[in-house]
């Protein structure tokens, strides 16, 4: 993916890409001012919610142990992952053992993290995605743009041409009379999604939290298609976060009130799913689970950083961003998109690797939507400019870049007196010489300087520059005697 000002400007030119955009976040965020203005309490209910996980990332090696013995006290095998490779070929050496070709997936951001449906393809064995807009995105041979809503970036023309076109080849075929009617949608794709759950007989999930004293893994959503992958294969594999982890019950409570209203605008979800292990004759009769690093012990020991793992993934960021609602999730180039990607991406994968994972602390306006939209509190202007400081540490050296030698330049003249009155005046004469090149009369009668050459356009070309005045302040002040 390029660098995000590059994926930016083309997506900024896409119209139908605005629309639909600002219709679904607006949309949503309706949804979710009315859910939570009903709770006097919401703002003790944030608090509770950061508490909970900056305590449990503080003793999170004994809470993952806590997890593990109780995981494996009810039946289910344990696996560690390191890393993405790690994790995938975990989930793909158990499909070859029991020789499975096809698996049915929950919607799981962890799983698309890792690349796993890409992974798992090439070892001959094809994921299907359940959730409803996670379809449209992968028979659309598309990448996913938001983290609630995959799809948010299609409208119902859309999908029902992608349906039509694409559902016959790999299952049962859209009706020929399909239209855009969100219901004749929805039922096209349950009879589609139908013969891969009768199947099917091995799923993947995910889990938006596990309940470490009692092995419990937890999947909220709103459609069922989860409450089918995990009740009817045989095998069952969830690749889950380390910092999916809360210590109790008691404490899963305040998660499950802060995350339906954050992100379908719900006083609840639809369907909560818990599972604790094998129950003979009841539900898969194999379970899995991997814990996943994948650079979350990096972004665990970065002070200011570590907050990012609170995250419970509920998308309320990105639909109060400026920046997101007009540009989209592709141009932040990964599966977490909006304000939390800018931050979690350079935290999981480190800064100085690579342009366009050091674009994106640059890739807000720093207005604090975010902040104030977050459940668990999440500082992300915080974060952002720490990790806009570490990209620049982590470039320093080597040939100095012009913004590097402009900012020495301006701080060696305004550290001394004479060298600052030279500036002012040689600014004043500068002024008079730039009105060659032309001006422009700004709101409130300020002129300005336009049309400059090269390199000087670079700044020009987006921004109005003040022209500079003929007298500095100073200077004025000596003339006119004041003391």
């Amino acid at each position: 993916m390029p660098a995000f000002p590059a994926a930016a400007r083309e997506a900024l030119a896409d119209s139908q890409l605005r629309r639909n955009l600002a219709h679904a976040t607006s949309t949503i965020r309706a949804k979710r001012a009315a859910v939570v203005g009903e709770v006097d309490e919401w703002e003790e209910l944030r608090l509770a919610g950061a508490a909970i996980k900056d305590n449990t990332l503080r003793h999170l090696d004994e809470h993952l142990l806590t997890l593990e013995a109780a995981l494996q006290s009810r039946g289910a095998t344990v696996h560690w992952a390191r890393h993405a490779t790690e994790a995938c070929d975990i989930v793909a050496r158990i499909a070859h053992g029991h020789g499975v070709g096809e698996v049915v997936k929950v919607k799981s951001m962890a799983t698309q993290e890792i690349g796993l449906n890409e992974a798992l393809a090439a070892q001959g064995i094809t994921a299907w995605e359940t959730d409803l807009a996670e379809l449209i995105v992968q028979l659309g041979d598309d990448l996913p743009s938001h983290i609630l809503v995959p799809a948010i970036h299609r409208n119902r023309a859309e999908i029902r041409e992608i349906f039509r076109r694409e559902m016959a080849a790999v299952g049962r075929p859209a009706p020929a009379d399909l239209t855009d009617d969100p219901a004749e949608l929805a039922g096209a794709a349950r009879l589609h999604l139908r013969e891969k759950f009768l199947g099917a007989r091995m799923a993947v999930s995910g889990a938006n939290f596990a309940v470490a004293d009692t092995g419990t893994l937890v999947v909220v959503e709103s459609e069922g298609n989860g409450r089918m992958c995990l009740t009817l294969p045989e095998v069952l594999v969830s690749v889950v976060g380390i910092e999916k982890i809360v210590p109790t019950w008691s404490d899963l409570d305040v998660f499950l009130q802060l995350l339906p209203r954050s992100s379908t605008g719900e006083r609840m979800n639809p369907y909560t799913s818990t599972w604790s292990g094998i129950t003979p004759g009841d539900g898969p009769q194999e379970m899995h689970v991997v814990l996943l690093d994948n650079g979350r012990t990096r972004a665990l020991a970065d002070e200011v950083g570590r907050q990012a793992l609170r995250c419970i993934r509920c998308s309320a960021c990105l639909n109060v961003c400026p920046v997101y609602e007009r540009t989209g999730g592709h141009a932040y180039g990964s599966v977490y998109p909006g304000p939390i990607g800018a931050i979690l991406n350079p935290l999981l994968k480190g800064v100085g690797v690579d342009e366009q994972t050091d674009s994106l602390p640059y890739a807000s306006s720093l207005c604090g939507a975010c902040f104030e939209a977050c459940p668990v509190r999440i500082d992300i202007p915080e974060v952002l400019v720490h990790l806009r400081s570490q990209v620049v540490d982590a470039h320093r050296g080597g040939a100095p870049k012009p913004e590097a030698v402009a900012m020495k330049s301006a701080a060696w003249v305004l550290s001394d007196e004479r060298r600052l009155t030279l500036a002012e005046r040689g600014m004043g004469a500068a002024g008079k010489a730039l009105n060659r090149f032309g001006r422009a009369v700004l709101p409130g009668g300020r002129r300005a300087v336009r049309r400059l050459p090269w390199p000087a356009s670079l700044w020009t070309g987006a921004r109005d520059l003040p022209a500079p005045p003929p007298e500095s302040f100073r200077a004025w002040w000596r003339r006119t005697g004041r003391r």
